[in-house]
């Protein structure tokens, strides 16, 4: 039976920011358990808004000192920590992050494009994307083999998970941990019960056993997460500034940019790509359109960028490793070429045979390039916001961005 731990105490300080104590005491408690190797596998689970991705982070910060580079895999799609939206991806950290309200956007170890932004969209795709980046982890960071290696020596793994906890979401959190097993759990529990996850090792019948050691902890204060009360009112918002902060990088990293709209007039300035369409094949991920459609539905649009080859070692019901993403800018079916903006260097790119079309919305901060058209839109796709409307969410999607940072 799992060991359980339940842990409360008074908050302390970070710049800017305040840690519970009992937050800490757990991080502490699986870092420098003195009984735990090989490294720890800790999976945080709870429901929506509790504070998952700051105790992954606090976790990974703890973690660091000790281990040197610590695995990260993130399975919400809705709100990652480290990538764009509708991505589940692997990444290997090496420096902590001492403020926790800054958003980050950091390369991936390996990363697939689910293409939406909830998981019911696909759940048996969304479970296969997880447990292939999981057994990419066990493969090339977690040999036992390798202990005598210092040059690759086994990792801990953090595992984030998303809000979505009752339902179809609870049957995929338990297929996932007794899929993974892994050495740790932490669960967060809010102040409304019913939200909650059942108590103790849920995701395990009568006649499993298993050695992982449970720690069930309280959500920090509202007042001390204001981060997460940002992320609850305004998660679409959060979405266009990870988009927006990705296609950024296709910009010199000195010019000075202060508004959306000189940022969209310096993104319609890039020269595109273009891709010749006969080299590379379209995969749409969760409709079928009609032969006819294929391409016009790009117009405009994100898509992940694949190497067809380039699969993963358990690749059942999966797409190909996801090198980037890009932004469709048009589509010229006269001359075959697609036109495409992405900050994915060029020698990856022309490697590139698949694109991946989910439902991944282009920012609509991006839909006002000038006062009356925007150059990410051609006359025929429909925009879902009047200009009243969309006058107002740039102008509050503007004083967000000048309030986070994005390394």
């Amino acid at each position: 039976m799992a060991g359980v731990e339940k842990r409360a105490g008074k908050a302390s300080s970070d710049p800017g920011w305040v840690i519970p104590q009992w937050w800490e005491e757990t991080a502490e408690a699986i870092a420098y358990d003195s009984c735990t190797w090989p490294p720890p596998i800790t999976l945080v689970c709870g429901p929506g808004n509790s504070g998952k991705s700051t105790f992954s982070r606090l976790l990974l910060n703890t973690l660091l000192p000790r281990y040197k580079r610590v695995s990260y895999l993130d399975t919400d799609v809705g709100q990652p920590e480290f990538t764009t939206p509708g991505c589940v991806s692997l990444h290997i950290i090496d420096k902590q992050t001492p403020d926790l309200t800054i958003l980050y956007l950091k390369t991936p170890e390996r990363c697939l494009f689910f293409g939406d932004i909830c998981a019911k969209k696909d759940p048996k795709v969304y479970l296969n994307c997880i447990f292939s980046l999981y057994d990419h982890f066990l493969s090339e960071c977690y040999q036992s083999t390798e202990l005598d290696n210092p040059a690759k020596p086994m990792l801990p793994l953090v595992i984030n998970t998303s809000g979505w906890v009752k339902g179809i979401g609870y049957d995929m959190l338990v297929k996932m941990l007794r899929y993974m097993s892994p050495s740790h759990v932490v669960q967060i529990r809010i102040s409304a019960e019913s939200k909650n996850l059942p108590t103790g090792t849920f995701w395990l019948n009568g006649s499993q056993k298993h050695s992982a050691k449970l720690f069930e902890i309280c959500a920090a204060p509202k007042e001390s997460l204001n981060r997460q009360v940002l992320i609850k009112k305004d998660a679409c918002m959060i979405r266009d500034l990870r988009l927006i902060a990705y296609f950024r990088q296709c910009l010199p990293r000195d010019l000075d940019i202060s508004t959306y709209q000189e940022l969209v007039h310096s993104l319609a300035l890039i020269p595109p790509c273009e891709v010749l369409l006969p080299r590379i094949k379209v995969q749409h991920l969760h409709c079928q359109p009609s032969s006819s459609d294929l391409y016009h539905g790009l117009d405009a649009t994100v898509v992940g960028l694949a190497i067809s080859s380039w699969m993963p070692t358990s690749s059942e019901h999966c797409t190909p490793w996801c090198v980037g993403l890009g932004l469709v800018r048009a589509v010229d079916i006269s001359k075959d070429i697609l036109y495409l903006i992405t900050p994915v260097a060029r020698s990856t790119l022309e490697k590139v045979d698949l694109l991946l079309r989910g439902s991944i919305e282009i920012p609509v901060c991006l839909l006002q390039g000038c006062r009356n058209s925007s150059p990410f839109m051609s006359r025929n796709v429909p925009q879902n916001f009047e200009q009243p409307e969309l006058d107002e969410h740039v102008a509050r999607a503007e004083k967000q961005l000048s309030e986070l940072r994005f390394r």
